[in-house]
Order: structure tokens, then C-alpha cells, then sequence
């Protein structure tokens, strides 16, 4: 006779979705909180390498300081009280600064010039004030071999127009006050100015409106003796990216010449030859400054980050040529940077960590993982932690041609409640940024303060999205504005359709790029959207036609079509003309600072939906770019997303929230 067990007892609370009591609040998600950036490594010292990372800290104003972990295992903060190391090149900025035998150089945020920090002094500046505020600003630095000289990028802001804006290379002394010189002028843009190691080659990126680096940047070399150029690799339909020179002269890149971001090597009177070719992304798009998504070791190993099927992770070529995957607990890596003979630092997460720094030393036959700079201890135990499905889903492309859409599902999660039976979850659809970016498969505390109250969310990587491959990329050319929306809409549908969520009350929210995927999914008579969240997104096409930064300024030619002359499209698509479609309910979050999407977009739409009646609640940041830094705006930006959300769709807040007043609900 088999006797069967005693059923566990359900201790469980019935709460309404949405309702559910969790620890993760606006607090916990800011408080300790740090974006980790770019990391360097500087060594060795008595064989052994000192690493230096950039922290941005929301509980410091979400400035940038450098911490170094020294090879006996201790830290140091770099950066005396109040300064930052932050570019606003191309306004994304990245690789604001760089070490080297224990210096730091690095550009400030308040005045945007270049600075040199010896160990123990006080940051000299090295580069003259510019004649207008910020109008000088640095990034992407390389220091030559023998230390004496720097090439940089500089941005010079003559006016305030996207015309009075000129991208150059200048040297210049990397020890005294001085005049850069400028090595390079005549492109819309240039990035990773690198000298070769005998100091006589000059290699760097370069584009032209209205591409942008991920459509046609070229890899140029420059003889500093004789002055020819050449042009290594790039231009139309190739993306190049990643630049950098290795002892014997050669000259490694990344190219999506094959579609894929794959890794190349280039010599002198020599054909470029594929180091790792394989069907995944390597490379990223160049938003930032200072991707570094490869590390070439002394041992002949070359370590990659791969995008496949929506997650990172590291692989390794070995000398015989062969791509081997690396088990390792990471689903995404922001860095990869080369630290002795045997290992390399990564930036890196998982989906139930954030992202700290780690060593790998690959010198066993399994690797072993030392941990530099740990993420936070939350709290939380694995099973409250959502972690995400990568889904696919039926949707279309521009000419309304079956394809498959792609996203990241995070199911509600929470130990103490269940929802009443027969209820099904509300949908948050989240939309990234970019529009060429994509998911990130991380823990983000963010994310599951919204899970742990019982909302499912979908992080949707639309056509156009990164890490798919060249041609998925494309998807979005001429077409932003309807695959997008295409894909979510198909995925909450989709969703709903297989029962994991309730069909009445989906929601999508989405920043930048995200927030216009936003408007514009709300803009239509068919939405399935019963809310939305939009941060600084675009609602006015045309207004950001004429008025935004020079680094996007031609970006639209390629997402919607040339302006003027698409005018018509860009009337079509723009949220603002199609306010009459307007019903659900709509927050709308925004930086005062923003010179991306500046206020207007956002007081445009908020004034229109007022008018007509449409429930909208505003809340304007000061202090504030494009995305939020600050701890006390984080706080307040995701609680009154809450708070907005709980008003809407009627679900109630026993939490100690300050409401979010929601005008005509």
C-alpha cells in the first residue's frame, strides 16, 4: 500500500495582483545603489594589475567616481568630494576618463574639461577654459607608450544648434597645461582615436551624417610620418567598432560585415582575417563611448561577449582557433578588459545579481571567478526573485509580412501571496530605449519592484532591437513607429492570449525611444492598453526633426525618413497628431535638463490629453537629464508610476506612497 504525503498547507495570503506587499521598495531599489561603467586595469605593479572602475552613485547625485582595488585586495576612492567623471560627448558620453601608472585623467562634469589626478594631488586641469560654458568637451582618450602625449576626441560647442557642434582627434601634452592640437577634423564624427605601439600609426572610427556608427563607421589609419590614410574596413552597409592595436603592429576590430558583430585582425600589406566568426553579436551598438566587448590575453586566448537568443555570456578562442563557451552564471556583460597573462575583468550580471566586477582566471581547465567589487546584498532569496523566459511571439514587419517577435517575460513573483482565483495578473510591457538597444536579462531591482506586487512584465525586444544580428537591427529602417508598436502590441497579445495575464488591464511604459513606442501605442483606436507610462519620450516627430542634439540629429532619416522632404510620415507617426485617439490614462515623466528630448515633447502631449479630457498625471524634474540619476527622483519617479497604476486600474496601496495626482480620472 502506498501511502501518499500530506499536502504542505497553503500559508500563502489571497491579495489582489498589483496589491502584494514586498519588500522591494523605491528605497530598496536606490538605496546603495551604483551603475557600474567602464573598466581598466593598470599594471602591472611587482606582476600583478591594479583595477579601476567607475561607479555612478544616485545617493550622490548621481555623480561618477572611480574606485581602485590595488593588487593587495584594498580600494581606494579616486575622485576628491564633489567631482564627477562624466563626458557629455554625444550627450550619452562613456570613457570620460583613463589611467595609466597610477594617474587618472578624466573630464569633469561641471565644466567638461580634461583633468590630470597624480595619486595623493589634486586634480590640474590640462586643457584651456573654453569660451563658452561645457563648450570644450572630452572623451575616448589614448595614451601613447612612452606616456608623454594624449589623442581624444573633442566636441566643441560654438552655438547652440546641432550645426555649431564640431567632432575632432586632438593631441596633447599628457603632463602640462596646453592647447590640444587638432590631428583629425572633417567627419560629423570620429570615436576611438588609438596610436599603435610605436607611436608612428593613428587609427580611429569615423561617420558621416545620417548614419549613425552602428549603419556605416569606418576604420581609418593615418602614417604620422608621411601623412597617408587608409581606409581598413567600413562604410555602407558595415558597421565598424571597437578599434585597437596589438604588440606586433596588428590592428584588431569588430565589423558586422557578415551581419553579425564579429571579431577581425588587420596588418599592413596584409588581408583582414576573421579571429572569431560565429552567428551571435559580439559587438554592441556605440551609444557610449568605451564598449569593450573582447580582451586579447598574452597566452594567445582571446575572450568575447556574445549575444545569443537574448542572453550574453562569454565564450573563449583558444590558440588552435576553436570558440569554446564559458559556463559561467552571466546573461550580461557591460565590459571586457584583458588583466595579465591569464585572466580578464569583467563587468557582469545575472538574472539574480546585478552587475559587480569580477576576475576570471581561465588558467585551469575550469575557469574560477573572483569577485572585485560584489553587487548588493538585497536581501532577497532566490525564490523571490522573477527570473526571465525568453519568449517569441507572431507579429509583422513595415509591409505587414509574417515574422517572429522577440522578448523577455518576468513572471509576478512572491512567496507570501497568490491573487484571488480566477484573476490574472496585470501587464507591464516595457519598452527599451535607443531605438537600438535592447533587454537586458539582469537582475534589476526595478523590474521586480513591479513583480513582487503581482504585475507580470514583458521586456520587448522589437524589430530593430540589437544582439539579433544585422538584418534584425534593420527591421526598424523607415519603419519606427509601426514594427515597434507591431511587436508590442503581438506580445501582449500573445500574452493574454495564453492566459498568463489579464487582458483588460495591460499597460505599457517605456523611456526615450520607449516612451514614443509608448505614445504611439496608445495613439490608435484598436490599443489594448488600459494605461501608460511615458519617461521624456518623443510625442512631436517633427519638433525632434529640428530641435535636438547634433549625434541624433539625422537619426530620424534612417528610423521615419529624410526631413523635410518625409514630412508627411513624420505627421503620420508622431503621437501628437493623433491626440482624438486618445482614451487610456497616461503618466508622463521628464528631466528639465533634458537636451535630448527637451520638456516641450512632454508638456505637448500633457497639455493636448488635458484638454481633451484624457486622465494625465505630469511630473517634471529638476536637476534631471535624459534618464534619471538622482536617488530622491528614482524614489519618486517609480512610486507615482505605482501610485498611478493603483488609481487606474483600482487595485489598492497600503504602502506608505505619497500619491500621484492623475488630472481628469
Amino acid at each position: 500500500m502506498v501511502i501518499a504525503p500530506i499536502p504542505e498547507p497553503d500559508r500563502t495570503v489571497e491579495r489582489p495582483f498589483g496589491a502584494w506587499s514586498t519588500s522591494v521598495t523605491s528605497d530598496v531599489v536606490v538605496a546603495a545603489a551604483v551603475r557600474l561603467g567602464e573598466v581598466q586595469v593598470d599594471g602591472p605593479h611587482d606582476g600583478c594589475v591594479d583595477v579601476v572602475w567607475a561607479e555612478g552613485r544616485p545617493a550622490e547625485g548621481g555623480r561618477t567616481q572611480l574606485v581602485r582595488r590595488r593588487a593587495d585586495g584594498g580600494t581606494d576612492e579616486l575622485l576628491p568630494e564633489g567631482r564627477n567623471a562624466r563626458t557629455a560627448v554625444h550627450e550619452y558620453g562613456g570613457a570620460g576618463w583613463w589611467v595609466h601608472g597610477g594617474v587618472v585623467w578624466f573630464t569633469d562634469w561641471a565644466d567638461q574639461r580634461l583633468y590630470r589626478l597624480e595619486p595623493g594631488g589634486d586634480p590640474v586641469p590640462l586643457t584651456p577654459e573654453p569660451g563658452r560654458p561645457r563648450g570644450d568637451r572630452y572623451a575616448d582618450g589614448d595614451l601613447g607608450r612612452d606616456g608623454t602625449r594624449i589623442v581624444c576626441v573633442r566636441e566643441r560647442h560654438r552655438g547652440d544648434a546641432a550645426t555649431d557642434v564640431v567632432n575632432e582627434i586632438v593631441i596633447l601634452d599628457a603632463h602640462a597645461p596646453g592647447v590640444p592640437g587638432v590631428v583629425v577634423t572633417g567627419p560629423d564624427f570620429v570615436a576611438a582615436p588609438r596610436l599603435s605601439p610605436d607611436g608612428t600609426t593613428l587609427a580611429w572610427l569615423q561617420w558621416n551624417h545620417p548614419a549613425m556608427p552602428w549603419d556605416a563607421a569606418e576604420l581609418v589609419v593615418r602614417d604620422l610620418v608621411t601623412g597617408e590614410e587608409t581606409i581598413v574596413a567600413g562604410g555602407p552597409g558595415e558597421s565598424v567598432t571597437e578599434p585597437r592595436w596589438r604588440a606586433d603592429g596588428s590592428l584588431w576590430f569588430l565589423s558586422d560585415r557578415t551581419d553579425w558583430w564579429n571579431l577581425y585582425r588587420w596588418q599592413p600589406g596584409h588581408d583582414i582575417e576573421a579571429v572569431v566568426r560565429t552567428d551571435a553579436d559580439i559587438g554592441v551598438p556605440a551609444w557610449t563611448f568605451g564598449t569593450s566587448r573582447y580582451a586579447v590575453l598574452d597566452n594567445g586566448k582571446v575572450v568575447v561577449a556574445r549575444w545569443r537568443d537574448g542572453f550574453d555570456g562569454l565564450a573563449v578562442r583558444g590558440p588552435d582557433g576553436v570558440l569554446t563557451d564559458l559556463e559561467l552564471p552571466f546573461t550580461t556583460v557591460g565590459s571586457v578588459t584583458a588583466a595579465g597573462r591569464d585572466s580578464v575583468v569583467v563587468v557582469a550580471g545575472s538574472p539574480t545579481a546585478e552587475p559587480g566586477v569580477h576576475r576570471i582566471d581561465l588558467s585551469g581547465a575550469i575557469p574560477r571567478v573572483d569577485t572585485l567589487r560584489p553587487p548588493r546584498d538585497l536581501g532577497l532569496a532566490p525564490e523571490e526573485i522573477s527570473r526571465p523566459e525568453a519568449v517569441r511571439f507572431p507579429s509583422v514587419d513595415g509591409a505587414g509580412e509574417p515574422r517572429t517577435g522577440r522578448a523577455l517575460f518576468y513572471p509576478p513573483v512572491n512567496p507570501r501571496y497568490r491573487g484571488p482565483a480566477g484573476e490574472r495578473p496585470p501587464l507591464l510591457v516595457v519598452i527599451h530605449g535607443g531605438p537600438t538597444a535592447k533587454a537586458l536579462p539582469v537582475l534589476a531591482v526595478g523590474l521586480q519592484y513591479w513583480t513582487s506586487r503581482g504585475f507580470a512584465v514583458v521586456d520587448v525586444d522589437y524589430g530593430g532591437s540589437s544582439g539579433y544580428g544585422r538584418p534584425y537591427r534593420e527591421l526598424l529602417r523607415g519603419q519606427w513607429g509601426v514594427v515597434d508598436v507591431a511587436d508590442c502590441l503581438a506580445a501582449a497579445r500573445a500574452l493574454a492570449d495564453r492566459g498568463l495575464v489579464d487582458p483588460g488591464r495591460l499597460c505599457i511604459r517605456g523611456g526615450s525611444a520607449g516612451g514614443y513606442t509608448t505614445l504611439a501605442a496608445l495613439a490608435r483606436d484598436d490599443t489594448p492598453f488600459a494605461a501608460g507610462a511615458d519617461h521624456f519620450g518623443v510625442a512631436d516627430l517633427e519638433a525632434l526633426a529640428r530641435d535636438t542634439h547634433k549625434f541624433e540629429s539625422r537619426y530620424l532619416d534612417g528610423l521615419v525618413g529624410p526631413y523635410p522632404e518625409a514630412r508627411a510620415v513624420y505627421l503620420e507617426r508622431a503621437p501628437i497628431t493623433h491626440v482624438e485617439r486618445f482614451a487610456s490614462p497616461l503618466i508622463v515623466l521628464q528631466g528639465a535638463e533634458d537636451p535630448i528630448v527637451p520638456p516641450a515633447q512632454s508638456e505637448t502631449i500633457v497639455a493636448a490629453l488635458r484638454a481633451k479630457g484624457v486622465p494625465v498625471a505630469y511630473l517634471l524634474f529638476d536637476g534631471e537629464q535624459h534618464g534619471f540619476r538622482r536617488a530622491e527622483n528614482l524614489r519618486r519617479a517609480l512610486d507615482a508610476e505605482l501610485s498611478f497604476y493603483a488609481q487606474v486600474l483600482g487595485f489598492p496601496l497600503d504602502e506608505n506612497i505619497v500619491p500621484v495626482e492623475v488630472e481628469n480620472l
